[in-house]
């Protein structure tokens, strides 16, 4: 397996021990080790990735791994895009790659399992690693059963559309949500998100079901919310014509999603149906309880929710600065299919940050180590949830 770096982290190489495997630099996808000192940020080693529908966020993809000296192609089912792609110099050539050792699936949700399946069933490199960019995993992952695929969703986006409104730098300080089942194979989880960290994202290990629920909340409701207060706003607008000249800086502000390109919501909300009608139940509530404070005059609830709502909204986190103090897990496991994704997802689930993965397989039985880098500060409770779950994790601090 690679040693995988997470920016900003530095690849620490399992000590030498007896049945070990030592890491492959030289592999496509694999992690050429950095300066010693922690913190240091390793390089992925370039390779070969075709990119499966060429628009904003597959010609995104396309174009921050051009500029990390991957060779790109790309194809789409419109092939006027991917040869506009090819002229915008998002792609070196266009069709498919039979030996790519990177391919992204980045198609309207609707065809996503389609071609998945196509690229799964036809010629690929051995260590090849496919995943895709579906802002929905759970029916996607339930439909693609093979260990070489890894569900993915970059939580990034524009109001631009098409490959002209590409940006190769859309996923620097952006969460990259991977998502390994039981099925995927520990060797492409970890080359996948090597590359995802080199793109400058932060990767978060879910399981499908907890994404579809956790951006049921944070982007599809708000999506459908906006567009619904601009149709509201646009159709009082008809009976007085001054109300959109008062748009101001909060209303846009709140809006400002619902400019985004409308056909790829039916497809979202027809695939993730349950986990929003829950999350629009949830929000109905507690806007009607907000309607009852304004109608009934309850000044005094009034200013406590929108108080705690101000202190909430302040401490939304930004992008994870790098810790000073790191520490160093190591995880016995035995060698059996869905360990890696139980610990990682568990760690998303948690919020600790992992700067750094790597797998170490021993020749002598079954077993194996999963070493990992997390701030020292949130080490002690993984270590601890870890044990909850029957594993034996032993932490040290990095100096």
């Amino acid at each position: 397996m690679f040693p995988v770096p997470d920016e900003p982290g530095a690849v620490f190489p399992v000590p030498d021990e007896p049945g070990a495997v030592s890491p492959v630099p030289d592999a496509p996808g694999a992690v050429s080790p950095g300066p010693d000192e922690p913190g240091a940020v390793s390089r992925v080693e370039a390779g070969r990735a075709l990119i499966v529908g060429t628009g904003l966020i597959g010609g995104s993809v396309a174009m921050a791994l051009r500029a990390r000296g991957w060779h790109v192609t790309g194809c789409d089912a419109d092939e006027g895009n991917a040869k506009e792609a090819l002229a915008l110099h998002a792609l070196d050539a266009v069709g498919d790659d039979p030996a790519a050792d990177l391919v992204v699936v980045a198609t309207p949700l609707g065809a996503v399992v389609d071609e998945l399946r196509r690229v799964l069933h036809g010629p690929l490199a051995p260590a090849a690693v496919v995943t895709d960019v579906a802002g929905v995993k759970g029916p996607v992952v339930q439909a693609v059963d093979d260990p070489r695929y890894v569900g993915g969703h970059p939580m990034a986006g524009s109001e631009q559309v098409g490959v002209r409104g590409a940006d190769p730098d859309l996923f620097v300080g952006a969460t990259w949500v991977l998502t390994p089942t039981a099925v995927t194979d520990p060797g492409a989880y970890t080359r996948l998100r090597a590359v995802v960290s080199s793109l400058g994202a932060e990767v978060v290990a879910l399981t499908p079901e907890q994404h579809d629920m956790l951006v049921a909340v944070v982007s599809h409701v708000p999506h459908l919310t906006a567009a619904t207060l601009m149709n509201l706003a646009d159709r009082l607008g008809e009976e007085h014509a001054v109300l959109l000249r008062l748009a101001a800086g909060g209303f846009r502000d709140m809006t400002r999603v619902a400019a985004g390109q409308p056909n790829i919501w039916p497809d979202v909300c027809a695939n993730n149906a349950p986990a929003i009608v829950a999350a629009f139940d949830a929000l109905l509530a507690d806007l009607a309880a907000m309607r009852d404070r304004v109608a009934h005059a309850d000044r005094g609830g009034l200013l406590q929710a929108l108080q705690h709502a101000a202190e909430a909204r302040r401490a939304l986190p930004r992008r994870a600065p790098a810790p000073r103090r790191l520490a160093e897990l190591r995880v016995p496991v035995p060698d059996r299919p869905g360990v890696l994704a139980d610990i990682t997802t568990l760690a998303g689930e948690l919020g600790v940050n992992i700067y750094d993965l790597e797998i170490a397989h021993s020749t002598e039985g079954d077993k194996g180590v999963v070493v990992l880098v997390a701030d020292a500060d949130a080490a002690g409770g993984l270590e601890q949830a870890l044990a909850g779950r029957g594993y034996r994790t032993t932490a040290r601090e990095l100096e």
